[in-house]
């Protein structure tokens, strides 16, 4: 299904394989923190030189003689980060970048060594943009019940500018209805209750997918629809007819001018000007040509040990074909073609 580089934010939820140009492209708003070469893909691509990318959403890694052999894995999808031992085809036994990362229901395993002699700066960037990611989630996550207000005043965020605070808002979530206050800034709507803060809702532009006006039962109703991936909510508001439809243009307007300009709250401060990247590389592969699918997901899918590590209940199994006891193959898989070798043409 075809990417959309506006609307829906897919960069960070996703692990994706063989893409072409147009999935590498940064989106608005997506920003390049550190790009760094040679990096070997030591799983998937032993013995292959190439870049890595590293953004306020993502990973991009991608060869540098054949640019059509890349991936990217959003930073929602990373489980762990760390250091690890390995036999690299380029630099003999090293340490590398471990990534364990999930998406939908597998679980895949990437490794990057640096193949410049005692160079760490791929692990401390990739380790150092994921805990900036992971800690700015009140940007991109819709919050039910957060601790986000506190005295009736909004803890605002760095990057976060309040436009309207409206009273005499009513949350329709009850038969009764509950009075509150909604707080709307550059990336959120926020609603409280006035008898009870920590009854609250903290919902950013990028997870609301239509803000509108509908009849209900308490009369015409401002109406938050939020999309599916971030829980498919429906949150109803109510507040005096002569204020309901300027504030729905004000939200509107807000929500288009997020959307043109998303800001995702990923931000880093680099000890040295030199790490900072000075222009986008990306642009340089316009030309990579078609993707050619030599970069299946079965190369990176982790081992059940990586998947279960205090797991002491798998065991090994005896295998005919080698002679010898083996990890339990996952389904589908058998030796015969996990001993395939894929080459690039």
């Amino acid at each position: 299904m075809p990417k959309s580089k506006r609307g829906i934010v897919w960069e960070d939820r996703e692990v994706l394989f063989d893409l072409p140009f147009s999935y590498l492209k940064l989106r608005t708003g997506e920003k390049v923190f550190d790009r760094i070469e040679p990096i070997e893909d030591t799983k998937g691509n032993s013995g292959m030189k190439g870049r890595l990318v590293v953004t306020n959403l993502r990973i991009i890694w991608h060869s540098l003689t054949s640019p059509r052999i890349n991936l990217t894995v959003g930073l929602n999808c990373f489980m762990s980060t760390s250091t690890k031992v390995v036999n690299s085809g380029l630099r003999g036994t090293t340490q590398a970048l471990y990534i364990l990362a999930g998406y939908n229901t597998n679980k895949y395993e990437f490794v990057f060594t640096n193949l410049a002699p005692n160079c760490v700066r791929h692990y401390t960037s990739v380790s150092g943009v994921h805990k900036a990611y992971a800690s700015s989630r009140m940007y991109r996550d819709l919050k039910l019940r957060g601790a986000f207000i506190h005295n009736k005043q909004l803890k605002v965020l760095p990057l976060e500018k309040i436009c309207l605070t409206e009273n005499g808002i009513w949350n329709l979530s009850s038969e009764s209805g509950n009075l509150g206050t909604m707080v709307i800034s550059n990336v959120r709507i926020v609603w409280y209750a006035d008898i009870n803060e920590s009854f609250n809702v903290s919902m950013p532009y990028i997870t609301i997918e239509s803000i509108t006006v509908r009849d209900s039962k308490f009369g015409d109703a401002l109406v938050i629809a939020t999309r599916p991936s971030c829980g498919g909510y429906v949150l109803g508001f109510r507040a005096e007819r002569e204020r309901l439809q300027p504030l729905l243009s004000e939200l509107q307007t807000l929500h288009n001018a997020y959307t043109d300009a998303p800001v995702f709250g990923v931000e880093m401060c680099w000890e040295s000007e030199i790490s900072k990247p000075l222009h986008d590389d990306i642009n340089e592969l316009e030309e990579i040509g078609e993707p050619r699918g030599e970069m299946g997901p079965s190369l990176y899918l982790a081992s059940q040990q990586s998947q279960h590590k205090d797991d002491a209940d798998v065991q090994p199994v005896y295998s005919q074909y080698l002679g010898l006891a083996i990890e339990p193959l996952k389904e589908g898989f058998t030796l015969q073609n996990l001993f395939e070798v894929q080459t690039a043409s």
